[in-house]
C-alpha cells in the first residue's frame, strides 16, 4: 500500500488506521488533520494539555470496540462525506460528551455534598442520572439508518440525532445552506419515520 497520505483516497486512509499502518497514522491524523484538530481543541472542552494529548484521545475512541458490535469509532464511517468533515463531527461531539458528563458529575458530587452518602434517595436519585436517556438503543438506530435508502438523508439523522450536533452544526458539516438543511431535515426525518413504522419497533420517533 502507499503510504503517501496525500495520494491515498479517504477509503485507503480508514484501511491503513483499521490495520494499525503507524506511518499512514502519523502522517494523516498528526500532520495532515493537525489544524482541524487544534481547531477544535482550541475551541471546545477538554482536559487535555496539549493538542498532541487530544489526538490521541481522539485516536482511541476512534479505535475502541463497541461492547456491543465489536465494531471501532472508525469502522462506523461510511463515506457519506469527506473523512475530514466526519472527524471535525467526530471531534466536536468528543468534547460536548465530555463536557456533558463532566457536568453530570459536578452535579452529582454536590448533590453528595448536600445530601450525604447515605441517602437512599439520593442513590436512586444518581442512578437515574445514568440510566439510558432515550428509548432507542444505539443499535437500533444503526440499523434504522443502514435501510434508508436515500444516504444523505442517513447522515442527517446521524449527525442530528446519534452524533448529537446542532441544526447550524450538521448544515456546516454537510456543507448545506440552513435552507437547504430544514429543508432536506424535514425529508430525511420523514423517511426515517417510514421505515420505523415499516419495521414495527417504536412508531413515531422523530
Amino acid at each position: 500500500m502507499k503510504e503517501n497520505v496525500e495520494i491515498m483516497d479517504d477509503r485507503m486512509i480508514v484501511n491503513a488506521i483499521l490495520l494499525r499502518d503507524q506511518k499512514v497514522t502519523q502522517q494523516y491524523l498528526y500532520i495532515k488533520c493537525y489544524p482541524l484538530f487544534k481547531s477544535v481543541y482550541d475551541n471546545y472542552y477538554t482536559d487535555c494539555q496539549s493538542c498532541i494529548e487530544f489526538i490521541n484521545e481522539i485516536y482511541v475512541h476512534l479505535m475502541m470496540p463497541n461492547k456491543n458490535t465489536d465494531l471501532c469509532k472508525l469502522q462506523s464511517f461510511q463515506f457519506g462525506s469527506t473523512l475530514t468533515t466526519w472527524l471535525k463531527t467526530v471531534a466536536v461531539y468528543y468534547c460536548y460528551e465530555h463536557y456533558r458528563r463532566k457536568q453530570k458529575v459536578s452535579f452529582v458530587e454536590e448533590k453528595i455534598e448536600a445530601e450525604g452518602f447515605q441517602s437512599d434517595r439520593f442513590s436512586q436519585f444518581a442512578a437515574s442520572m445514568y440510566a439510558e436517556e432515550s428509548i432507542m438503543s444505539k443499535n437500533d438506530l444503526e440499523a434504522i439508518l443502514g435501510l434508508m435508502p436515500n444516504k444523505r438523508y442517513s447522515m442527517i439523522i446521524r449527525l442530528r440525532y446519534l452524533e448529537g450536533l446542532s441544526n447550524e452544526e450538521t448544515a456546516s458539516a454537510l456543507q448545506m445552506s440552513m435552507d437547504n438543511f430544514y429543508n432536506k431535515h424535514m425529508r430525511a426525518k420523514k423517511q426515517f419515520n417510514e421505515i420505523v413504522n415499516k419495521e414495527g419497533r417504536y412508531g413515531k420517533l422523530l
